[in-house]
Formats: structure tokens, sequence, C-alpha cells
């Protein structure tokens, strides 16, 4: 049994995480910035989950959230380091106040939370450190350019602390999530800036009509999975009828080769002088 110290854990990818974990079998400390949001998952898991509030942008928070999974679990094997946001902007409408929140979420906080578990872990010999970063690290669009820079700087130190810690016997990974059905596009995980400039409304017309063309793509797509399993359930259906045909069919050709053996049967007996009717 693993013990897993997972963040953002009040939606999305970090409840789905959670909930993988704990049916499996492992604990869990399911965090978010207010505990309350994650409570249904204790509820569910009382004796393998704890909810913890963490805001990872406050190192007391962090070394809070670390100490009361020790306290409880006396271990973690595990961080996933999922919390995080989207904020569009173009770079020159960039304020800096934001971005630099925007930093300290998806970046230098998960790095300080890397840092408060990594004692144990060298102690132990042993761990695993999951950072979820984005499809924008590698691919980064317009209006985009602060959030997939703060994703590709977690990618990319990912990459170093994986060299460095792998001769301890503890792994490091990226997970990079491409478009899922969560509530990444709502006001809370995905900001904007406040300062807009005339001369990017082309930009933010952009953003809006590629908005549509990924929600027409998504309704597409389940309007294609559904007809999928409806042809899939009616071809089962057609095939067991055709089945049933085919034995019938098998059945009415046996029951005439068995006719046409008893009437030349018949015609024999005729034949030597004998009616088949007297034979019992």
């Amino acid at each position: 049994m693993k013990t897993w110290l997972i963040t953002g854990c009040s939606s999305g990818i970090g409840k789905g995480i959670a909930k993988a974990v704990l049916e499996s079998g492992d604990q869990a400390i399911v965090t978010a910035r207010n505990k309350d949001k994650v409570m249904d998952i204790v509820e569910a898991y009382p004796e393998t989950a704890l909810a913890v509030s963490l805001d990872v942008c406050s190192q007391d928070s962090i070394k809070n959230a670390v100490k009361e999974a020790y306290d409880k679990f006396g271990t973690i094997d595990v961080l996933v380091n999922n919390a995080g946001y989207g904020y569009r902007s173009a770079v020159e409408e960039g304020e800096i106040e934001a971005v630099q929140t925007l930093y300290q979420t998806n970046l230098f906080g998960p790095i300080e939370l890397i840092k408060a578990v990594l004692p144990k872990m060298r102690e132990q010999k042993s761990g695993y450190i999951l950072n979820v970063t984005s499809i924008a690290a590698a691919r980064s669009a317009v209006g985009s350019g602060y959030y997939a820079s703060s994703k590709a700087a977690l990618e990319l130190l990912t990459t170093g602390l994986m060299k460095e810690l792998a001769p301890l016997g503890i792994k490091a990974m990226v997970v990079q999530p491409g478009a899922f059905r969560t509530r990444f596009y709502d006001g809370e995980s995905l900001q904007g800036t406040k300062a807009q400039i005339g001369d990017y409304e082309a930009v933010e017309a952009y953003v809006q009509k590629t908005d549509e063309l990924i929600d027409n793509l998504n309704k597409t797509n389940k309007m294609l999975k559904d007809r999928l399993t409806t042809t899939e359930a009616n071809l089962a259906v057609l095939e067991e009828k055709m089945k049933n045909i085919s034995d019938n069919e098998s059945v009415s050709m046996a029951n005439l080769d068995l006719l046409k053996r008893i009437s030349t049967l018949e015609q024999a007996l005729f034949k030597a002088g004998i009616n088949p009717s007297n034979i019992k």
C-alpha cells in the first residue's frame, strides 16, 4: 500500500486521480485550498483518505499539509503536483502581479512541495514525483504564452530532477494532458488579463473561435460515439437474428433430408411388395 499526496483534488484530473488511488486500496492525502471541497472523497474512504487544506502559494500551508500527512500515515510515497490554472493574455497585456501568482501556483508551489517531501523519500530511498503539466508546454497557442511557459518550465525542471534523483531510488516524471472534460474553462481554473489592448481584439476573436471549434468537435465526437454505440448494439441484435435464421434453416434442411430418406425407403418397400404402414 502506497501513500499519495495529491494537490488540486476538488475537481477534474486531481479528483479523478484521488478516486482511482483510493479505489485501488492505496492511501491518499486529498488537498484543495478549502478542504471542505474534498470531504465527499474522504467520506467515501474514511480509513484511507485525509482531507487537508493546501494553498500551494503559501510556504506555511505547504509545511502544514506535509506534516499532517506524516502525522496520519507516516510517509508520502507519491507526490502528484496537479494544482494549477490557466491565464489568457497577449504577452503585452500581461499583468505582472497576475503572472507572478500564475507562476507561483504552476511552478514555484510544486517546487516547494517537491523540496518538502524529498528528505523523507531520500531517507527511505524510494518515491515518485508526478508533475502534471499540459500539452501547452509543447505547443503554445495564441493568448497562452504565460500559461504555456509556466508549464514548460515545470517540464524542464522535472527533466533535471529526474536525473538527479535516479541514483537515489526516486523517480520523477511529467504527465502532459491534452483536452479533457474538466472545469478547466470555468472562471476559477482559467483566468485572463483585465488590461486589454484594442489591437489584440483579433486575438480574442481568434481564441473565442477556437473555443467554439473545440466545443463543436467535442459535441461531434460525442454524437459519433453515441451513434457508434447504437450501431454496434444494432449489429449485435442483427447477428443474433441471423444466427437464429441460420439455425432454423439448418433444422429445416435436416428435416427435408430426413423426409427424402423416408420417401426413398417407402418406395423401395412398395417395390418389394411390403406395405410400409404395416410395419411397426
